[in-house]
C-alpha cells in the first residue's frame, strides 16, 4: 500500500529588509512569510530496523545534503526513537529558488514523523530542531503567515491578502551565502511596522545585489514587471508578480518566454501541511 503524501509547500517573502547583523555574524531581517498552494509532496515508510534513507535520486543534491533526511536524523536523535524510515520525495520547487524548498521538506519531515512515530512532540519543540537546520524552518512547522523578525525565528501571525501570483525561475541558482556576505548588501535598513508593510514601504534589500551578479534573474524582473510589481523572493533566483484571479495569472504564464520557467499558486495564510495534519 502506497504511504500517503504529506504537502511541503512553497512560500514567499514578501518583502525581506536586513536591519543589522549580530556578533555571531547571523543578519537581522524583517520579512513577511506567505505560503503558497504549490510544492513538494514527501511519503514516509516507517522501518524498524532504525535506518533512515531516501527512497529516491533528486536531481541536484545528494541524501546527506538533503534537509528532510537531516531533519529525521536530528529527531531520531533528539528522541530516542529505535524506528527509522524511507523517505519518498517528490521535488517540484525549484532549487536556489528562494522559496523555502529545503526548509519546507524539513519541517514536513518534522511534523510527519513525529505523527507516525507517535512522539507527541508539541510544535514548539519541533520548530526549535528545525531552527539548527535552518532559520526558515520554524514557519513552515508552525504553519501561520508571519511578519518574522530575529534571524527569522521570532514570528507574529499575519492575514495578508492572498492573491494569485506567477511565480518565475531563470535558469540559474543563487547561492544564498555568497549573497549574505556581498560586501554591496544593506546590512542597517531602518526596521518598519506592519502598516508601512501595507502601505506599500517595503522592499527586497537583495535584489540590487543580486540583479548586479545574476543578470538572468535581473531579466525575469523586468520581464515580470511588465504585469505589475515583480519582486524577489528570498535571495532569488524565483521572483514573482500578483493578479487579482487566476486566470489573468494564466494569461501571463501562457506569454512566458522559452528561456523562463514558472508557475501560477495562491497565496495561503494557512499551510497546507497544517491543513492536512488537522
Amino acid at each position: 500500500m502506497t504511504a500517503p503524501a504529506w504537502p511541503a509547500p512553497a512560500k514567499l517573502n514578501l518583502f525581506l529588509h536586513i536591519t543589522g547583523r549580530r556578533p555571531d555574524g547571523y543578519h537581522e531581517l524583517q520579512t513577511v512569510f506567505q505560503f503558497l498552494d504549490f510544492g513538494d509532496r514527501l511519503s514516509f515508510d516507517v522501518l524498524r530496523d532504525g535506518a533512515v534513507r531516501r527512497a529516491n535520486a533528486v536531481a541536484g543534491f545528494g541524501a546527506d545534503d538533503d534537509l528532510a533526511v537531516r531533519a529525521a536524523r536530528l529527531l531520531q536523535q533528539h528522541s530516542g526513537c529505535a524506528l527509522g524510515c524511507n523517505i519518498h520525495l517528490d521535488k517540484r520547487i525549484p532549487v536556489g529558488g528562494g522559496l523555502g524548498g529545503g526548509s519546507s521538506d524539513a519541517a514536513t519531515t518534522l511534523v510527519a514523523l513525529n505523527r507516525l512515530w507517535q512522539l507527541g512532540l508539541p510544535d514548539t519543540a519541533l520548530a526549535q530542531l528545525g531552527l539548527t537546520l535552518g532559520a526558515d524552518v520554524p514557519v513552515f512547522v508552525h504553519g501561520f503567515a508571519a511578519w518574522a523578525e530575529g534571524i527569522g525565528e521570532q514570528l507574529t501571525p499575519v492575514s495578508p491578502p492572498e492573491p494569485w501570483y506567477l511565480v518565475v525561475t531563470p535558469g540559474c541558482a543563487v547561492n544564498t551565502r555568497e549573497m549574505y556576505n556581498d560586501p554591496g548588501l544593506p546590512r542597517a535598513t531602518p526596521r518598519i511596522a506592519w502598516a508601512d508593510y501595507m502601505a506599500g514601504r517595503a522592499h527586497n534589500d537583495f535584489e540590487p545585489v543580486v540583479r548586479k551578479r545574476y543578470p538572468a534573474v535581473a531579466a525575469a524582473l523586468d520581464w515580470a514587471a511588465q504585469f505589475g510589481r515583480a519582486r524577489l523572493s528570498g535571495s532569488g533566483a524565483s521572483v514573482f508578480v500578483e493578479f487579482p484571479s487566476r486566470e489573468e495569472a494564466g494569461r501571463a504564464f501562457g506569454v512566458l518566454p522559452p528561456d523562463l520557467s514558472a508557475f501560477v499558486a495562491r497565496g495561503l495564510n494557512r499551510s497546507p501541511l497544517r491543513t492536512a495534519v488537522a
